[in-house]
């Protein structure tokens, strides 16, 4: 097995992603000449076989600590880790995920998020992943690649970003915006909640909108059609501000995708700590169980 290094001689070839907008198919990327930096985030499955080229990136650089994964990494950290895997602002990026199911999306949609509010214009998602790589029948390499470091400044932008005081605001009443829950309906109603959560429940007037429900029953997510679809079912206009919440920002990363990128929303934040984040800051919920509830709810859990 060889590394490959990956430097200056495949940049030279820099431009931009033909017709990719945020999604790019297997052929499309395969066919591409625009010499991308491929981001794969899968983590150890990368050492079984990857696109050729692709630099592993694993998702949990992207994410914060355990104990509130949702939860911003600081920006001159991040800058670090973004330098660390030669990301350019002027140069395309091709983020790959698994794409074994919906919710595995949301891991692309994140790291997506991240690096647009970081400064990189040129960007797409592998739709369906590398499974969909390989269900084309397109090469797989298994040499690791050694990515140059870049010398990337970022400054993150807050245009894509609802920080918790700006949901507290929300919820308050003193900011105008639309809450969107992309969980599952057990989590929303309060009958299921995330280990890291301090109690069950969702954010006061909050609508339920599942991301599963831009997949149309497929491991790949679904075009513009689509979404715009689904996007109708919330009853906002196409300029509302809305803001994308889950349990820890995976899920409401691929709600802000979809609304923002493929409908074309153009004022959908994210708010990326979540529930965990905001539960354990102590804020107003609703759809949260009475004690007995809540205890009855443990015990099932553990069964």
């Amino acid at each position: 097995m060889k590394t490959i290094v990956l430097g200056a001689l495949t940049a030279m070839g820099l431009g931009s992603l033909v017709n990719a907008g945020p999604l790019m198919t297997p052929m499309s990327l395969a066919e591409d000449k625009a010499a991308p930096l491929i981001l794969d985030i899968r983590g150890a499955a990368y050492d079984s076989g990857h696109i050729e080229g692709a630099v592993s990136a694993p998702y949990p650089l992207f994410r914060g600590p355990a104990e509130n994964p949702g939860q911003l990494v600081p920006e001159e950290e991040l800058e670090q880790r973004l330098r660390a895997l030669g990301v350019t602002l002027d140069r395309p990026v091709v983020v790959v995920h698994q794409g074994s199911d919906d919710t595995d999306f949301g891991a692309a949609a994140r790291v997506y998020w991240t690096l647009k509010s970081s400064g990189v214009t040129d960007l797409a998602i592998l739709n369906g992943g590398m499974d969909a790589w390989r269900n084309a029948g397109l090469p797989v390499d298994d040499d690791p690649v050694v990515p140059v470091p870049s010398d990337v400044d970022i400054i993150f932008s807050d245009q894509w970003l609802a920080s918790r005081a700006d949901v507290q605001d929300i919820v308050a009443g003193r900011q105008n915006a639309a809450l969107v829950d992309a969980r599952p309906p057990a989590y929303y109603e309060g009958s299921m909640a995330h280990p890291a959560a301090d109690r069950p429940g969702t954010l006061p007037g909050a609508q339920n909108l599942p991301h599963s429900e831009f997949f149309g029953g497929s491991a790949q997510i679904g075009d513009t059609t689509l979404a715009q679809s689904v996007a109708a079912r919330l009853g906002l206009g196409a300029e509302a501000e809305v803001v994308s919440f889950c349990n820890t920002g995976h899920w409401a990363a691929t709600e802000w995708f979809a609304l923002s990128e493929l409908a074309g929303m153009p004022n959908v934040k994210l708010y990326p700590e979540s529930i965990v984040g905001y539960s354990q800051s102590g804020g107003e919920m609703e759809n949260t169980p009475n004690l007995f509830q809540n205890l009855l709810r443990q015990v099932r859990g553990a069964n």
